[in-house]
Parts: C-alpha cells; sequence; structure tokens
C-alpha cells in the first residue's frame, strides 16, 4: 500500500530528517539512504522498517544537519597523500616515456581523493544513532497511519467486489433446478428421437440421466464459492497480516469460476461465471498490494 511521512528532530545532534515514502509491491524491498556517520546504524535501521513493513517497496531518506555550534577540523592523512603523489608521478612518467602525455591533478583533486581529508570534530555517533532510530520509529507510526487509511478504502472495495460475488452465486443458485430440468428434458426429447428395437430399461436410463446430470452439478462449486466469500471477510478483519492469505484465495476463486463456466449448460449461468471472473481480477490487482 501507498503512504508517505515525514518527521524532523533538533537536539544537541543537530538536526534529523526523516522522509519514508511506501508504494505497491508484493514483496518487501527496502531501499535505504543515510548519511556516512550513520551507516554503522543502517542494520537497525532496516530491521525497524522491516518490522513495522511487511510489503510493499519502502524508500527511506535521512539527513542530518550538524549544529551550528560544531565546528570542523579538517586532517590530512599526509602518508596516503605523499603516496598517491608519488604514485601520480610515477604514472605521468611512465605515460611521457610512451610518447603520451596527462594533466597533472590539482591539489584541490588530491584533497578529494578517499581518506585524504577528514573532519576529526568529535560528534557523539551513539547519541546521534538513537535519535535516528526515534525518529525512524515516529516515521514509521505516520506512514503506518497513512497505509490504514488506504487500507480502509481498498477494503470496502475488496468487500463489495464480494458481496457482487455472492449475489451472483445466489443468482445461479436459484437457476438451478430450471436448468436441471432442462437438461433432463433435452436428454429425454433426444432419447425419444431414436428408434430403438425393444423398450429401454428405465431404471438403467434414470441411472444414466442422474450421471449426466450429476457431471453437469454446480452444488459443489458455488459451495465454496460462498465459503471463500466467508473467509475473505474474516481475512480482512483479522489481526495479522492477509496479503499473501487473499493472494491464495484470489487462486481458489478464479478455479470455482472456471469449473463452473466449463460445466456450464446455460447461457445466464456462463454470463454470470464471466462477470465473477471480472470481479476477482479486479480484486486480485489490489490484493496484490495489501500487506
Amino acid at each position: 500500500m501507498t503512504g508517505f511521512a515525514r518527521r524532523e528532530q533538533t537536539g544537541d545532534f543537530g538536526t534529523l530528517i526523516w522522509e519514508v515514502r511506501s508504494v505497491n509491491h508484493r514483496y518487501l524491498e527496502v531501499a535505504l539512504r543515510v548519511p556516512e556517520e550513520l551507516r554503522g546504524a543502517e542494520g537497525d535501521i532496516r530491521a525497524a522498517i522491516q518490522a513495522a513493513v511487511r510489503r510493499g517497496k519502502v524508500d527511506a531518506n535521512l539527513q542530518w544537519r550538524a549544529p551550528a555550534t560544531r565546528r570542523a577540523q579538517l586532517d590530512v592523512n599526509e602518508a596516503l597523500l605523499d603516496a598517491l603523489i608519488a604514485r601520480t608521478h610515477a604514472v605521468t612518467e611512465r605515460a611521457t616515456a610512451h610518447g603520451g602525455s596527462l594533466t597533472p591533478p590539482t591539489p584541490l583533486d588530491l584533497l578529494r581523493w578517499p581518506g585524504v581529508l577528514a573532519d576529526s570534530a568529535q560528534t557523539d555517533l551513539a547519541g546521534l544513532q538513537a535519535a535516528a532510530l526515534t525518529g525512524l520509529n515516529a516515521a514509521l507510526e505516520g506512514l503506518d497511519a497513512a497505509r490504514a487509511s488506504e487500507g480502509e478504502r481498498m477494503t470496502g472495495m475488496l468487500e463489495s467486489r464480494a458481496g457482487q460475488i455472492g449475489n451472483l452465486v445466489e443468482t445461479v443458485r436459484a437457476r438451478l433446478p430450471e436448468v436441471r430440468l432442462r437438461i433432463r428434458t433435452r436428454l429425454e426429447e433426444r432419447l425419444a428421437t431414436l428408434t430403438l428395437p425393444t423398450e429401454p430399461n428405465r431404471e438403467r436410463l434414470e441411472q444414466e440421466l442422474s450421471l449426466a446430470l450429476s457431471k453437469m452439478d454446480v452444488d459443489e462449486e458455488l459451495d465454496r464459492l460462498t465459503s471463500h466469500i466467508a473467509e475473505v471477510g474474516k481475512a480482512l478483519t483479522a489481526k495479522e497480516p492477509a496479503g499473501r492469505r487473499l493472494d491464495f484465495l484470489m487462486q481458489e476463486f478464479n478455479r470455482e469460476a472456471n469449473t463452473l463456466s466449463s460445466k456450464s449448460q446455460d447461457a445466464e449461468t456462463t454470463r454470470a461465471a464471466v462477470d465473477m471472473k471480472v470481479l476477482i481480477e479486479q480484486m486480485r490487482e489490489q490484493v496484490q498490494n495489501i500487506e
């Protein structure tokens, strides 16, 4: 489910700003961006997100602004800088020996090399990480509220579609006596057109008619559809995540609707089965987004 939350907190550590958003996705996928100073807390951050969100594509972005009173103290790793300069000269001389040329790096280029320049000002990393996790939990609560709001709308849609499927089931069920009578009459009319040397065995004939009618009977499919509708209602009101259970139920819905369509000997029943498939597909598309 989709959602967005932003939380900002200020303290001795400076300012921390969390932005967390989620979009529909079949599984959980987390994209995390945090400042270098907070890389050590990345494992705890991911664990907090995984505990709060079970399904969806989550983008979590953390910004840190150091306090204005914090003065940067830049230290140069002179050993690394000397080695870098020596290597640069060696590469330049080798290029010249082979008839090539290289533009020598500027002092700023050398200072940009990873590890050459470092800020040695003291930062309470433990306190900063604790504050970041506190802010993340607040942001995740906001995200959960936004997702819950969307979940309520999706629940209403699924309940409505399940109710429509239930109405179609009852329509088909109400037509069963008429459909059975029509099938029996049609079979008997066909039998009457046959030229038989002797009078058919009525008991055997009734058995064959019963067998033919049982192959076309859809009572079992209608009962299972009714049961699946009830299970959808239970899943939507349960406290635990219901996405995977609903996903399985959609497969079962589709299987019963296909069987109903294949057994149908009635245009109205076939039309109802097609309408069921349309509703089931609409539900399935939304179920993919439910946690």
